[in-house]
């Protein structure tokens, strides 16, 4: 099966790019100097898209488009150049609630399935850092008020009812980077699938007892539902720590590609499962215990911070809403009741967002141990057997978040439990 190309649809190159963007940038975006003069540099290490750097005399933008089918598996892989389209929007989207941490979006070429954005310097991907061990002050607080501005903002707690169905209408024809996801996360790692991809044969048992382990194949079933059925806020859908830049001061997140309307707790949940590959990945990395002990503990509390800063500025925004049709004003902020009557409904509220956060991690887990995507966390171990028993900690944790989320209390528990494994 080929995916169909618009007319007039052409993969750009280094070479033919200058002449196509000289046409097409507006007019406020002057890169500086003749386009044969621009340097062009095709920097794309992901899955999907052509990246491309340019640079004028002026200025640098960045420059991605899509091809018909996944980069990372060739064209035997099709895939609709629409995901150009989500990725556009949602770092538009994005943006409107959670400013500078989003790169701008510059314009959008439908034909060619590309669009200019940003160009972000001298920020580096947050994994790569994480694996160096460095440390990031402010990293917390900058996701957790992505996450909060990007979930309220986009639900009905903070959206009209007909603004929050024009936004759903807009994003739930991202179906097939929805299958994707549907695919690779919640059902291929639980059965015997083609493209799953672990540390063999050194897991093969662990593996294969988890395809028989079918208390922790309903909940993947029961989530795999939920995340097809609730169309509860615009995701970034793909909220790992390779979709995030950072400097000491500043971090950005890119890459919403896989951008949806879908449960609340699958972006919180991949952000945090990402930020545990990392946390148990440390002994592959550092060269003492030491070492090893003091970045595992800065990473448990960016977890505890995270969700603290997230859940406090999301109960902010739901105070002080002026709009939205979920909860409404007229009924609990205006209303008689008070404001314990209020705060009920937000605990109740975040007690399931905790839960189902819990279990999104423990999915995204098992998916880059087990499926098609690993991370580089653990894929830069060269030592197999080490590799391995890093992952099989990191297993037994997951499995626990799917099995068990009612029995943490909150972060410093689960902690706990991951330092335990």
């Amino acid at each position: 099966m080929s995916v169909e190309a618009p007319l007039g649809y052409k993969i750009q190159t280094v070479e033919t790019l200058p002449h196509y963007l000289i046409s097409k940038l507006p007019p406020a975006l002057n890169l500086g100097g003749a386009p044969e003069t621009w340097e062009v540099k095709e920097v794309g290490d992901g899955n999907l898209n052509l990246v491309f750097i340019v640079s004028g005399s002026m200025k640098t933008i960045v420059v991605k488009q899509a091809v018909p089918y996944v980069r990372a598996a060739g064209e035997s892989w099709p895939l609709p150049l629409t995901r150009a389209f989500f990725e556009f929007n949602g770092l538009v989207e994005e943006r409107r609630y959670a400013g500078d941490t989003v790169p701008e979006a510059y314009f959008y070429d439908e034909q060619m399935a590309l669009f200019a954005m940003e160009y972000i310097t001298p920020h580096v991907i947050l994994r790569k850092e994480l694996i160096a061990g460095k440390k990031f002050p402010k990293l917390a607080k900058h996701i957790g008020e992505f996450l909060a501005q990007t979930l309220f903002n986009t639900s009905d707690l903070g959206l009209e009812s007909a603004q929050k169905k024009e936004l759903v209408q807009r994003f739930c024809v991202n179906t097939d980077l929805c299958r994707i996801t549907e695919d690779l996360i919640f059902t291929e790692p639980f059965f015997d699938a083609p493209r799953n991809n672990w540390t063999s044969p050194q897991l093969d048992d662990a593996i294969k007892a988890l395809w028989s382990d079918q208390e922790v194949i309903q909940v993947a079933m029961k989530y795999k539902l939920k995340f097809m059925s609730e169309a509860q806020a615009l995701l970034h859908g793909d909220l790992h720590s390779g979709s995030i830049m950072v400097t000491e001061d500043e971090t950005k997140v890119i890459d919403p590609e896989f951008g949806f309307y879908g449960p609340m707790a699958f972006d919180i949940g991949n952000y945090i499962g990402n930020l545990f590959f990392a946390f148990y990945a440390q002994p592959g990395h550092r060269a003492s215990a030491g070492e090893v002990e003091d970045y595992q503990s800065w990473l448990l509390e960016q977890i505890v911070e995270t969700w603290g800063v997230f859940e406090q500025t999301f109960r902010t925004l739901w105070t002080n809403k002026q709009k939205g049709e979920a909860y409404p004003r007229s009924i609990y902020q205006d209303g008689i009741n008070g404001d314990a009557f209020l705060k009920a409904a937000q605990d109740d509220f975040f007690r399931t967002l905790f839960i189902d956060t819990l279990v999104n991690a423990g999915l995204e887990m098992h998916r880059r141990i087990i499926g098609f995507a690993g991370v580089a966390d653990f894929k830069e171990i060269e030592d197999a057997d080490l590799r391995a028993s890093l992952e099989t900690r990191a297993l037994k944790l997951a499995r626990q978040l799917m099995v068990a989320p009612e029995s943490f209390s909150g972060f410093a528990d689960v902690n706990a439990y991951a330092k335990q494994c």
